[in-house]
C-alpha cells in the first residue's frame, strides 16, 4: 500500500464520481488524502469546480469519449511528472469510479491507478481494495482511501462542506435580486437518474408548495427553487409564485441551502449539499436505500414510504413542524 506522502508536493490525479451527491459524501475522503500530504488534481464534471471552491483544488473536465478522456489525464499528468521525479515510481492516482473504463482510461493514459477491484478492473490497477457492498457512499469513499493509505481510522458520521467567500456574496446577491425574504424554504422537486431503475422523484411537490403558501403559519415566506437550465419550465410548472434563482452555480446554491429556514428535497444532490453545509433538510425519499445514500448531517429529517410515496399531509405536516421548531 502506499506510505503516506512526506510533504503537500506528491501529486495525486483523483477521478471523482460523476453525480452531485456522490461529490458531496466523498468529499471526506477527498480531505483526507490531503491531510495525508497528496496534492490532489481532480478530474469530473464541469460543476464540481464550484461545489468545491472552498478548497483550492483543481478540477479538470472530465470528456465523454475515450480519446479525449486520454488527452485530458496525459496533459493534466504532464506537469505533475516534472513536479516529482518518483511520479511515475509509486502510485499515482486513484478512482473513486467503479467503472471499468475509469480505470482503463487511467491506465492507457500511463497513469498507475488504484481503485476497488470490481467490474475486471484489476488488470488496470496497481493497487486495490476489496469493495463492500451495501455500505455508505460516504463509509464506502473514505475506506478506499483509507486502504490508499493504509489507515484504518473510522469514517465521520457527517460531511462538513465548506462554502467560499465569493460564493457567499454570489448567493447573497442572487437572493437579493430575486427579492427573497430571510426565512425562505427551498424546494428541490428535481432529481438526476434513477435508483435501481425506479423514480426517485416525489410527484407532488406542486401540491405541496400550494399548501404551504396557503397556510397561515408560512405566511411571510417565499418559496425558492434554484432550477438547472433544462429544469426552468419545470420549476415554474411546480410553483409558479415560487422566486427562481436561475443559472446559479453549486458553490452559491450551497450557502441558499445553508441560510435555508428548511429545504425539501428528493434523493438528490442539492439535499446532500443542504445536509452538508449545516442546513435544515426535509429528505422525501421513496425507493432510496437509506443506509447506502440516505442524507447526513445534524439538521436532517426524513420521511420515507415505499412502495408507496409519503403523503402530501405528511409531508406538509412534517415540514410545518420543522419550520415552527
Amino acid at each position: 500500500m502506499p506510505e503516506a506522502a512526506s510533504s503537500p508536493s506528491r501529486p495525486l490525479v483523483v477521478r471523482i464520481r460523476n453525480f452531485i451527491g456522490d461529490v458531496v459524501l466523498l468529499i471526506p475522503a477527498l480531505e483526507r488524502l490531503a491531510a495525508a500530504g497528496y496534492e490532489l488534481h481532480l478530474v469530473g464534471k464541469p460543476w464540481a469546480k464550484s461545489l468545491l471552491e472552498a478548497y483550492g483544488w483543481p478540477v479538470h473536465r472530465y470528456p465523454k469519449s475515450f480519446a479525449e478522456r486520454r488527452t485530458v489525464l496525459k496533459a493534466v499528468a504532464a506537469p505533475l511528472r516534472k513536479a516529482d521525479a518518483g511520479f511515475d515510481r509509486r502510485i499515482n492516482a486513484i478512482t473513486f469510479a467503479t467503472s471499468f473504463s475509469s480505470a482503463m482510461d487511467m491506465r492507457l493514459a500511463g497513469l498507475r491507478p488504484f481503485g476497488y477491484a470490481v467490474e475486471g478492473r484489476s488488470l488496470f490497477l496497481k493497487g486495490s481494495a476489496r469493495i463492500v457492498y451495501g455500505e455508505h457512499a460516504l463509509d464506502s469513499y473514505w475506506r478506499l482511501a483509507g486502504a490508499f493509505l493504509n489507515d484504518a481510522t473510522p469514517p465521520p458520521d457527517r460531511v462538513h462542506l465548506r462554502v467560499s467567500t465569493a460564493a457567499d456574496t454570489i448567493a447573497r446577491d442572487a437572493l437579493a435580486k430575486a427579492g427573497v425574504r430571510p426565512g425562505y424554504v427551498v424546494l428541490v422537486p428535481f432529481a438526476g437518474g434513477t435508483f435501481e431503475k425506479l423514480d426517485k422523484k416525489w410527484p407532488r411537490f406542486g401540491e405541496l408548495a400550494q399548501r404551504l403558501l396557503g397556510n397561515p403559519s408560512f405566511a411571510g415566506r417565499d418559496v425558492v427553487m434554484a432550477p438547472g437550465p433544462d429544469e426552468v419550465n419545470a420549476a415554474r410548472a411546480v410553483c409558479p409564485q415560487a422566486r427562481l434563482l436561475e443559472k446559479l452555480d453549486l458553490g452559491p446554491y450551497s450557502a441558499v441551502l445553508r441560510d435555508a429556514a428548511l429545504t425539501v428535497a428528493n434523493d438528490t444532490g442539492p439535499g446532500h449539499m443542504a445536509a452538508s453545509v449545516g442546513g435544515k433538510l426535509l429528505s422525501v425519499l421513496g425507493p432510496t436505500k437509506i443506509e447506502q445514500w440516505g442524507p447526513r448531517g445534524p439538521g436532517v429529517a426524513i420521511v420515507q414510504r415505499y412502495p408507496e410515496w409519503p403523503s402530501v399531509d405528511e409531508v406538509e405536516a412534517r415540514a410545518l413542524a420543522l419550520l415552527s421548531a
